[in-house]
């Protein structure tokens, strides 16, 4: 029997807040995320905006020491993971010292998370067995700014004088590695690279890994941080990124004048677990994670299939495992990257998956608010849509002017819907036919 996979924590750093109250708050709003780069000078460059994270104090959660380490894509991963861990009510200590559950949370709902736990629960965490708790969290790129600096320090001072953390800090699985430490976690730690399926990949596999017995508890998501001359130069090239410079224009999902996409920068974490093991210890339960669907297209290195059939064939897979059929999905947050390309295959193949009820459906894109977070972007999509399913509300598609005929479907512009959702898909599509779906399932289902 396939077990139940709820999902009870969730931390999150990204253009449009570092916590996940605030992430919520301005997800409500419309805020946009995108700004002029500040990062390194772009004034000689064609692409003069990103989704830069803001205000980063990544002290507050990581000690100094470890910081120095750390490329910034993981520390963007350890201070989302640790909010998770909080928020699912979990020391933040590692396993061979006895946890104890916050009297205090780091996040959205954190608090009511430890409460529950605290007095339903009839077991302490260090009742758990750590080897059976995971880590699975992507990186489409790792770090690529440390990459860009020791590169510029070889040559200015010889290959010898490079960081002795050079190959540590940039290797793309070190993220996982270093949260995996820092809990005691000693079950499955990877990281997937599929591009900008990324996160979904590692999530979906997370849920599959419990789903199928190998583990309990999984800490899932992803992380980059690729707001650096070389990649946003690498992109450039690929003519992948706008070149407006108006912050209202440049992110803008299925609308007529899109232009390409903004690259964005940041991390999302979720807690998974197995529905007894999260009802042990009296966890908050903020939606259940119904169905995974992976498929490739097997067509071009960046270029997705015609009529996005393979899209649509990961978005069928995933409804098959959850059990569902299309009518019983309300919401799918989509890729929609702001590509000519991308946005009307992705329209091609939700009407290919869905049918007749593609009409009924909302779908929108938050990348519109965050930019495009590569690797990261199916994690903090994965928080969004979290939320979304849990509080009732569509987010919307922000500063939409021109419709376009070749993406038909009604993707909320401009601004939110208060609506229950049954179920809610997240797509996620990467460089190299990469499809990766997933489907969040209302905790009310997990009563039925």
């Amino acid at each position: 029997m396939k077990r139940r996979v709820v999902i009870t924590g969730l931390g999150i750093v990204s253009p449009v807040g570092n916590n996940v109250e605030e992430v919520w708050k301005n997800v409500q709003a419309g805020v946009c995320g995108i700004a002029p780069i500040t990062r390194y000078d772009a004034s000689e460059m064609k692409v003069k905006l990103a989704g830069e994270v803001k205000n980063f104090h990544p002290e507050e959660l990581i000690d100094k020491k470890e910081i120095r380490k750390m490329d910034r894509y993981s520390q963007y991963a350890m201070c989302a993971a640790v909010q998770a861990m909080r928020d699912a009510g979990l020391d933040d200590t590692k396993g061979s010292e006895e946890p104890v559950f916050e009297e205090e949370g780091t996040g959205f709902a954190a608090g009511a998370a430890t409460e529950d736990a605290a007095e339903t629960s009839e077991t302490s965490a260090a009742d758990f067995d750590r080897d059976r708790w995971g880590v699975i969290l992507a990186s489409g790129i790792g770090g690529i700014a440390t990459i860009e600096d020791n590169k510029v320090r070889g040559m200015e001072k010889g290959y010898d004088k490079v960081s002795p953390f050079f190959i540590p800090m940039s290797i793309s699985n070190m993220a996982a590695g270093n949260i995996a430490i820092r809990y005691g976690l000693h079950g499955m730690c990877t990281c997937v690279v599929t591009a900008c399926a990324s996160a979904n990949n590692a999530i979906g596999d997370a849920f599959r890994h419990i789903r199928d017995g190998y583990g309990d508890l999984m800490l899932a998501g992803g992380s980059d941080a690729a707001v650096t001359p070389l990649c946003i130069g690498g992109f450039a090239v690929m003519k992948a990124l706008t070149t407006e410079t108006d912050p209202s224009r440049a992110s803008i999902p299925f609308d007529a004048e899109r232009s390409g996409f903004v690259l964005g920068e940041g991390a999302g974490v979720l807690v998974l677990e197995e529905y007894e093991h999260a009802k042990k210890r009296g966890a908050h339960v903020y939606a259940e994670l119904s169905g995974y669907g992976a498929t490739c297209d097997a067509h071009h290195i960046t270029a997705p299939a015609p009529g996005g059939v393979g899209a649509a064939r990961a978005m069928k897979q995933a409804m098959d495992e959850a059990g569902i059929a299309p009518a019983d999905v309300d919401y799918i947050n989509a890729h929609g990257t702001s590509t000519p390309m991308n946005d009307s295959c992705e329209t091609a193949a939700i009407h290919a998956a869905f049918g007749e009820e593609a009409s009924r459906l909302k779908v929108s894109s938050t990348k519109a608010m965050t930019g495009h977070l590569l690797g990261a972007s199916g994690a903090v999509e994965a928080v969004i849509t979290t939320l979304a399913v849990e509080n009732g509300f569509v987010p919307a598609t922000i500063n939409y002017k021109t419709p376009d005929p070749a993406c038909d479907l009604d993707i909320v512009p401009n601004k939110g819907e208060e609506m229950k959702i049954r179920y809610a898909l997240s797509d996620s599509l990467g460089f190299g036919g990469h499809n990766a779906v997933l489907v969040f399932g209302n905790k009310e289902n997990l009563e039925g």
